[in-house]
């Protein structure tokens, strides 16, 4: 055999090994670094839009959005039910942590045992934590989700025990995030609770809720927890289109709205810290403040420095009303939703939430580490 063949054959047998190590790693990936090489096994949501995957697609509400044009640049295009056009924060978080890339919707009934044992969300769009809220649109409220997530340990227990159960709700990573829709939606919008509550009388009503609430996820054994404080409710582009004189020419935030969510982040952090405070040194309580308000207000503000250019306006439609079923498969949607804060008239893109889950990352570590 000539020194030519020899050489041809050798190139030939190195590029079958370098196709099939290729292959090889796609059927087998190997798996990432673990931040502080933790033992986090699941990871649960609740809450609104901000955390629902899609429970809302299998029950009967308004408030959908497993529809195009949302999910455009989620993987394969696909309309989940995020009210957003890819990735929630959810999905940052577990990726990060090392748990899955996706969280799923506790309502999928197609969901497999596997990605039930690794976590799911049980929130849904529209909800708060006044009981009144997620009423008004028909969707699952808070203590609707603490029920379902009572029926997921029960589950749990089926399969795995309730040893091993115990265990993992004990280890787990836990969001909450809820209480815009409880402003923007009921309060300022319907004149029922304004008829009966003051504003500091309703957001003290609010605090109750949400102490009672973390209590009984507590008491159900979750011991590491991230609670999500208000965004700038005033800088949401519905809140402008509703609130602003011109609305179209003048697209600055509506101060007092965001004033409120100040005021309701300050309110939960001091509650937060007492819960911590009280808690037993033995129990492993772990209850942290999720600030957002700073970082979207941030990229709002300084929008040259993440490359946004529009902050007011929402990608889909005219940007100012829509949302839900009014982004539809017939609105216009902008080209790059990356130049865009907002993809609809109240939900961040798949870039805001991931720039929002960069700056929370270190509130995630202080919940991780073991």
């Amino acid at each position: 055999m000539s020194s030519s063949h020899k050489h041809y054959f050798l190139l030939l047998f190195l590029c079958v090994l370098i196709m099939i190590s290729i292959a090889h790693a796609q059927d087998h990936p190997v798996a990432k670094q673990r931040p502080f090489n933790n033992s986090v096994p699941a990871f649960f949501a609740f809450g609104d839009s901000t955390a629902d995957p899609g429970n809302n697609n299998n029950i009967t509400t308004i408030f959908k959005s497993n529809f195009s044009p949302y999910g455009r640049d989620f993987p394969n295009q696909v309309p989940t039910g995020r009210f957003t056009n890819g990735r929630l924060p959810n999905d940052f978080i577990a990726s990060y942590v090392g748990i899955k890339e996706n969280v799923p919707p506790y309502m999928d009934p197609t969901l497999r045992f596997e990605e039930l044992m690794t976590g799911v969300s049980f929130a849904s769009a529209g909800s708060g934590f006044d009981p009144l809220t997620p009423k008004m649109s028909n969707v699952i409220s808070l203590s609707r989700q603490l029920e379902c997530f009572q029926e997921y340990r029960k589950r749990m227990e089926v399969v795995i025990g309730k040893e091993k159960t115990v265990n993992l709700i004990k280890k787990s990573l836990y969001l909450v995030s809820a209480g815009t829709n409880d402003f923007v939606v009921n309060y300022f919008n319907m004149p029922i609770r304004s008829k009966f509550y003051r504003l500091p009388d309703y957001m003290d009503f609010l605090m109750n809720n949400i102490q009672q609430f973390l209590q009984d996820l507590m008491d159900q054994g979750a011991r590491r927890i991230g609670v999500v404080g208000l965004p700038p409710m005033g800088c949401l582009p519905i809140v402008i289109t509703l609130n602003s004189d011109k609305a179209v020419q003048q697209r600055s935030c509506i101060d007092f709205y965001s004033s409120v969510a100040r005021q309701h982040n300050a309110m939960l952090q001091t509650i937060l810290k007492s819960m911590q405070d009280n808690s037993l040194p033995e129990s492993g309580v772990r209850i942290v403040y999720v600030d957002v308000y700073g970082p979207l207000s941030d990229m709002i503000s300084h929008s040259y420095n993440f490359n946004f250019d529009e902050v007011s306006n929402g990608c889909c439609g005219t940007g100012l009303m829509e949302a839900s079923f009014l982004c539809n498969s017939r609105s216009r949607v902008c080209s790059d939703a990356s130049k865009y804060v907002f993809w609809d008239s109240i939900h961040p893109t798949d870039k805001a939430y991931d720039l929002l889950f960069e700056a929370l990352r270190s509130d995630i570590d202080l919940l991780i580490e073991d």
